[in-house]
């Protein structure tokens, strides 16, 4: 009877929870107030990443949907739509529906019209999300290259997690002679003269790839919309890397996100 009753709660706050988005997007449909000053976190797939997201999402003064969005976007803009060359977006690629369309949905899952959002192809879509939002802050997560492809190497070997979006690859994958026949994490462009590499190989082209063009777009940024963190300082100074980036990022780092951290 105990299960019953949990299952009938559970489906309660399900639908509740579907009602009261429907409500939301009726109402940002009334008011049609775009997303004010998201933050945005980019860096190198097993980075630090999503410390840093989960982070942000704790605070209750910012919107998140507390999960990964690469599903969202890539529905936004198919990767058929740019032959399966790249995760990337450009600038042009943003459009005033793109920013409508984006802003309700994150309003409508959250409540709040400043959000934070975080995926594998962020940092590829620097130059696209910020002419979506020309307000957003960028926070870019920077891992010792030893670390962080030691970290992808490992990810490659779990591609129930980080590969369970390449199943319509137009390409056939056999990297390290074969043993990964997925491809995990992202796709950078020339990401197909890597399909039969060695896997570390491909990790190096990928952290390459990504924190290069998070480096390229950084230049068109405004300086007071841009963080950078080391995530090794993360590990040794939570309160105070983080009180940096939540004041840079014009949040509030109060005693529940000193207790957070």
């Amino acid at each position: 009877m105990k299960d019953f009753w949990l299952k009938v709660d559970k489906t309660l706050r399900h639908h509740g929870q579907q009602v009261l988005r429907s409500l939301r997007g009726i109402w940002w449909d009334v008011a049609h107030t775009p997303a004010h000053k998201p933050v945005i976190i980019v860096g190198c797939s097993r980075a630090g990443t999503t410390v840093v997201y989960k982070t942000f999402s704790a605070s209750s003064a910012i919107g998140s949907l507390n999960r990964e969005t690469h599903d969202f976007w890539v529905d936004l803009h198919p990767l058929s739509n740019k032959h399966w060359d790249t995760h990337g977006l450009a600038a042009d690629d943003a459009s005033a529906a793109d920013r409508d369309y984006v802003s309700r949905y994150f309003y409508a899952w959250t409540g709040q019209s400043r959000f934070v959002d975080k995926n594998n192809q962020n940092g590829l879509c620097v130059p696209y999300l910020h002419a979506l939002f020309p307000d957003a802050h960028f926070v870019f997560v920077k891992r010792s290259p030893g670390d962080n492809l030691n970290s992808l190497i490992e990810g490659w070997g779990k591609p129930g997690e980080f590969a369970t979006w390449s199943d319509s690859l137009p390409e056939k994958v056999a990297v390290e002679n074969g043993r990964y026949t997925q491809w995990c994490f992202f796709l950078a462009e020339g990401w197909r003269d890597y399909i039969n590499a060695p896997v570390e190989e491909v990790c190096a082209f990928q952290y390459n790839a990504i924190n290069q063009a998070i480096l390229d777009a950084k230049r068109a940024i405004p300086a007071a919309q841009w963080s950078e963190v080391f995530y090794e300082d993360l590990v040794r100074n939570p309160v105070a890397s983080f009180r940096t980036l939540f004041e840079a990022s014009g949040l509030p780092f109060d005693a529940n996100m000193l207790a957070h951290c």
